[in-house]
């Protein structure tokens, strides 16, 4: 595993054909499961590193080489901001090997005739890295807080306008935090069954740790990729983040409800609730989850049919009868359709059916950019006002699917007041709802004015948790 050179490939495929990068390092790890973790740790360290501080990287390249980044050849640019980022970012890699192996990747991949420029950037770099020319937050504090960050200015400008500059100071520290992989244990383990599967997780060499917010959620550290782990095969465990697991919580999901997942791809909150529901063994139940396309679907399916809930439109066995089996407690009496849908087009079958309806809606996903290095390049500010339109017309669509005095639990995994907060006064202002208290089902140390009023923002490196946003609104009857 020549763990540089499958980066610059990541890198290279990237740009040709768009392609998010957490998928291709994902895929690339995958494929090399049976490596050494130590270069696996290598190698995600670097794409992701170099991923997270491209803004900042392509600010010191530009200081350092008469040809502007973006003026370069595709594979050296890629290769310069893999070499930069080693020398300024990574202490355990000397700069000269960082030197040396661009060189001779520039040279195999048949640019000899740049090996030259390569060399004499990376190592115009190593000499000035305690002296860089940043930019002077006197003159120009967006531009400097963009660089120091790597987020584009506009993100920088939303924030300073909408939480004010302390709080986005607060904020872009916290992107910086390396956030680890959470994962909850499925609702139906005892205790001891969980201690049992950390215990042979523990065993791999992850570091395993309870989270303070969840009871069954626990933090994995040195985890390069959940599928090998013991257990995960099994179905006793599902890598989700502990915001979303909040938002199911505080929907006060009951045995016998009815639960209805608009937006549900990859399922995670679809699985959380039908767990939930077969809390009360042999009462009834139904979840149905769906999403817009086939590929989404198909992801849905297979998490759901791995935590062994039934993919089915009646009530009936799990699709995985070993995992049932092994788990006793899992519920034989909930049902869980998942199809395609769009949820744009209103489905008068489903008209006040749910007593909890999931409303994780599209966003502009800016609380998710510390595990999705590559959205703050994606998302534009022209796309926040498509991305508001839509959300709106999906409400306009759903809202009746709540059936009266039932729950619409709104939530997205962004840190935008106009996705958020506005999107809550527009479901009051327009459609029977109101908002009520999250404190009964949050934790003490979330709660605030905001839980009580029904609103809560979690900030991605603040709390434990994903930038993520939360609403709970009850039908009026």
């Amino acid at each position: 595993m020549n763990a540089r050179e499958l980066a610059l490939d990541v890198f290279c495929e990237m740009e040709k054909t768009g392609v998010y990068g957490n998928v291709l390092i994902g895929n690339v790890l995958d494929k090399y499961d049976y490596e050494d973790p130590r270069e696996k740790a290598f190698f995600k360290r670097l794409t992701e590193g170099t991923l997270e501080r491209r803004i900042t990287l392509d600010w010191v390249l530009d200081c350092f080489s008469k040809t502007p980044v973006q003026k370069m050849k595709p594979l050296i640019r890629s290769l310069l901001r893999l070499s930069a980022y080693q020398i300024l970012y990574m202490e355990s890699v000397p700069d000269s090997a960082a030197c040396n192996e661009a060189v001779k990747l520039a040279k195999k991949r048949g640019f000899s005739s740049l090996a030259g420029f390569v060399n004499g950037v990376l190592r115009s770099i190593s000499r000035s890295r305690d002296r860089l020319p940043w930019p002077d937050p006197k003159k120009d504090a967006v531009k400097s807080m963009s660089v120091r960050s790597s987020l584009p200015e506009w993100i920088v400008e939303l924030w300073l306008a909408q939480y004010g500059q302390e709080q986005t100071e607060a904020m872009l520290e916290g992107l910086e935090k390396q956030r680890p992989l959470i994962i909850r244990f499925a609702e139906s383990l005892s205790e001891e069954e969980v201690l049992k599967a950390v215990s042979a997780i523990l065993r791999t060499g992850v570091e395993v740790s309870a989270h303070p917010l969840c009871a069954k959620a626990f933090a994995l550290d040195g985890c390069e990729g959940v599928t090998s782990l013991p257990g995960f095969a099994e179905g006793l465990f599902y890598a989700q983040d502990v915001s979303s697991m909040l938002a199911v919580e505080t929907a006060g999901i009951r045995p016998g409800m009815n639960v209805l997942d608009l937006c549900s791809a990859p399922g995670g909150k679809a699985i959380l609730a039908w767990e939930k529901l077969g809390a009360g063994g042999n009462i009834a139940g139904a979840v149905k989850a769906g999403d817009v396309s086939e590929a989404k679907i198909a992801r849905i399916r297979e998490n759901a049919a791995r935590m062994g809930a039934a993919a089915v439109k009646a009530c009936s066995q799990p699709t995985t009868a070993a995992a049932l089996q092994e788990r006793p407690g899992s519920c034989r009496n909930v049902s869980m359709e998942i199809s395609v849908w769009d949820a744009r087009r209103h489905m008068e079958e489903l008209d006040g059916w749910a007593d909890v309806m999931l409303a994780d809606l599209p966003c502009s996903g800016l609380g998710v950019m510390g595990r999705k290095k590559d959205i703050r390049y994606r998302v534009k500010r022209e796309d926040l006002d498509s991305l508001i339109s839509l959300q709106k017309e999906i409400l306009e669509a759903s809202w009746r699917y709540v059936k009266p005095g039932g729950i619409l639990l709104y939530s997205t995994c962004t840190v935008d007041r106009m996705e958020n907060e506005e999107m809550v006064r527009f479901l009051t202002e327009n459609f029977p709802f109101e908002t009520e208290s999250l404190d009964p089902w949050l934790p003490e140390q979330l709660r605030n004015a905001d839980t009580a009023g029904g609103c809560c923002q979690l900030f991605g490196g603040l709390q434990d948790t994903d930038g993520f946003f939360i609403a709970r609104l009850r039908r009026k009857q």
